[in-house]
């Protein structure tokens, strides 16, 4: 299947978005410092049932950025919602990985007519002890520029360790993505470890599924807390899933998402 890819105009700036198939659509939002491409292999098997979009989060990828005081998850669910409007698309279902799934979250939170279903990727829990355990800590992408390039190979061996061994491509593709976020490779961790997401939980309304890969240290043990913050989610382990499941796993990744958007009555 073909992905397509192009800019939308919004009042945010222009978006940048890669797509697939037709039907209902489906926004795809990506973690830190990923872009689109965490879903290139996603979308041609999402998109055999449904429209997949997935846009590059403002200032990542090839998405224009914001001024770096307006770097929130808030506001960051505000740009999709523009992406939306100049795409006129009234509602959509929405599927959200780490950072991903914060801004998803939060486009439930805020506007819950317009988001017909949710699906939460490794979503962390940022409640007041995990900002105050965070604060000030160092980022796990975050390495000093050497001008020999030492700190490319830094960055590889922190990442390293939560990706599948040997799988060299991946962390290629990691790494290409964290070079273009530049600082928001490192600010984009602490825009999530900002967010006051046990005030946003409970205004969470649309059907829920809560995805758990069982290897990402990070976010498997939050997975619980999250989904049971959210009335009338559903909790699904993932087996063997790590950090980048969307591309590590993209089959069943996909067919997790498929599965559950299908017990629903979507619109249209």
């Amino acid at each position: 299947m073909t992905i397509d890819r192009q800019f939308v105009p919004t009042r945010s700036g222009r978006i940048h978005i890669a797509s697939a198939g037709q039907g209902f659509p489906v926004l795809l939002l990506h973690q830190t410092p990923r872009s689109w491409d965490e879903y290139r292999d996603v979308l041609p098997l999402i998109g055999a049932r449904y429209r997949a979009i997935a846009m590059d989060t403002a200032g990542f990828g090839d998405s224009d950025p914001l001024p770096a005081a307006d770097n929130t998850i808030e506001r960051w669910a505000e740009v999709a919602f523009d992406l939306l409007d100049a795409l006129g698309l009234q509602q959509v279902a929405l599927v959200g990985h780490h950072t991903g799934a914060a801004v998803a979250l939060e486009m439930a939170a805020s506007r819950p007519e317009r988001v017909s279903a949710l699906v939460l990727s490794a979503c962390p829990f940022v409640d007041a002890p995990r900002r105050a355990a965070h604060h000030g800590k160092r980022i796990i992408d975050e390495v000093e520029r050497m001008p020999g390039g030492e700190h490319l190979t830094e960055l590889w061996q922190r990442r390293m360790p939560f990706y599948p061994p040997c799988d060299h491509a991946l962390l290629e593709r990691f790494i290409a993505d964290a070079l273009k976020a530049g600082d928001l490779a490192v600010e984009g961790h602490r825009v999530v470890n900002r967010y006051a997401m046990e005030t946003r939980t409970p205004l969470v309304t649309s059907p829920t599924l809560v995805l758990a890969p069982t290897e990402d240290p990070h976010a498997f043990p939050a997975a619980p807390r999250v989904a049971q913050a959210i009335a009338g989610s559903r909790l699904l382990n993932i087996e063997h899933g790590m950090v980048p499941l969307p591309d590590q796993m993209p089959g069943v990744f996909s067919e997790a998402v498929m599965e559950f958007l299908a017990t629903l009555k979507l619109p249209g």
